[in-house]
């Protein structure tokens, strides 16, 4: 796996994915804890808003951005988004009203949502060999559960000496470091697509993804993976700190719990994906989410809450977590052109987040005026419809070739090739507007 950090570029990124993700991880519980002292037991609900401003600019701006990617200057874009990223986690420690947090947070975020999906169709162009690109997405997923475990532990160590408004300025250095990591090296830029209207080129990725079957099942699953952790990353301050007591260090460990979880996952996935295809894979990891939900839900309801028991919910649905999180970008890659991926990846980023955009609020409403035993149960059984729908939307016997034949094409076109019926590897572009055997 680590074979592939041989090569510069990809490595350079890496690292800034790294040192970004280590910054962000210290605002999570900076504002965990900021939301604590501005609204002290509403901080469920203060969480859950922020998370749904963070989500609302995911949906709005990133379609836009990922129509617009394969038209400017890649490096400049990333860079430029990492320094406003910088600047708003620099303005954080500073705030003194709700309002303020929300709208911070809505610029940083909306930097965000132009600079993920950016930066994750970047790679497939870095790596475009399917087994370095999955070993790649593993490390990738590793990258996100050590900043889990990482960041928890540094800022448990931090706010042992210093306050919660100190870690702020942890989030500045790694988004400066992600910047100068990213112009250090030169970015392969795909082929423009072709000129579109903006209303073509905004809504493309989101038609494609729509249009492709095992993008459906993801979408589904998507939801799932939203549930479960609407209740780890909304709820946790409230059950740490309000129902069982505990310090700030406690909610660092209790979330390091998850990210440990999720790493373990990942460390597995990369030779289980060499073995089973993707959709079962998944579903797995979907299936362990909804069990520990309801599993947790009957112990709190017969024995109480204790912290034990709440870091074993959260490893194992961590490693739920990552098991379907994890083999997601080789089902963007496979389903669309190297121009078109900008797109596909903005879209997955849309849509994945308009899942969490409905969770969140959902979350901390459940917990604020029903408690957390029917937090989990609501928040299970939006994760196993998830499941379901997934199942229905994603046919088993998904294979990339499939056999079809064009109406719409004219018998000298020469992607016929002579044949009218033919089978490749299908992905939804201008001459296969949708997913059939004829069209």
């Amino acid at each position: 796996m680590l074979s592939i950090l041989a090569d510069r570029t990809y490595r350079h990124l890496f690292l800034a994915q790294i040192v970004a993700l280590l910054g962000t991880g210290l605002a999570t519980v900076a504002l965990g804890l900021l939301a604590y002292d501005l609204a002290g037991d509403g901080a469920a609900m203060v969480l859950g808003t922020v998370f749904t401003i963070k989500m609302v600019a995911y949906v709005g701006v990133a379609p836009v951005a990922g129509a617009f990617a394969d038209r400017v200057n890649r490096r400049a874009l990333l860079v430029a988004l990492d320094l406003v990223r910088a600047g708003c986690a620099l303005a954080l420690p500073f705030v003194t009203e709700v309002w303020q947090v929300y709208a911070l947070i809505f610029l940083l975020q909306s930097a965000s949502a132009a600079f993920t999906p950016t930066f994750q169709a970047t790679i497939p162009d870095v790596l475009p060999e399917e087994e370095r690109y999955t070993r790649a997405l593993s490390l990738s997923r590793l990258a996100y559960d050590m900043e889990n475990i990482v960041s928890p532990t540094l800022a448990a160590l931090l706010l042992a000496v210093m306050s919660y408004n100190a870690l702020f300025l942890g989030t500045v250095v790694g988004f400066v470091g992600s910047a100068l990591l990213v112009v250090s090296v030169m970015l392969p830029s795909p082929k423009p697509s072709e000129p579109r209207g903006i209303y073509d080129r905004t809504t493309r990725g989101i038609r494609i993804y729509l249009a492709t079957p095992r993008l459906r099942g993801l979408l589904a699953l998507n939801l799932a993976v939203a549930a479960a952790g609407a209740m780890v990353l909304v709820n946790s301050v409230v059950l740490v700190r309000g129902m069982l007591g505990l310090s700030d260090s406690a909610l660092a460990w209790t979330m390091f719990a998850f990210g440990a979880g999720s790493m373990a996952a990942a460390l597995i996935l990369p030779r289980l994906l060499d073995r089973l295809p993707d959709r079962p894979v998944m579903v797995a990891g979907s299936v362990v989410m909804v069990a520990v939900l309801l599993a947790l839900a009957v112990a709190m309801s017969a024995l109480g809450l204790s912290w034990l028991m709440l870091l074993t919910a959260w490893l194992a649905i961590g490693f739920g977590y990552s098991a379907v999180l994890t083999p997601s970008g080789r089902l963007l890659r496979r389903s669309a052109h190297a121009e078109d991926r900008p797109a596909v990846f903005a879209a997955q980023f849309a849509l994945s987040h308009a899942c969490w955009l409905i969770c969140y609020p959902l979350s901390g409403w459940l917990m604020t005026r029903l408690g957390a035993v029917a937090a989990l149960v609501v928040l299970a059984a939006v994760a196993g419809a998830g499941i379901v729908a997934a199942l229905r939307l994603w046919p088993a016997g998904d294979t990339p070739e499939v056999e079809h034949t064009h109406d719409n094409l004219p018998p000298d076109h020469p992607h016929l090739q002579g044949h009218r019926r033919h089978t490749h590897v299908l992905v939804i572009d201008d001459r296969h507007p949708k997913w059939a055997t004829h069209f």
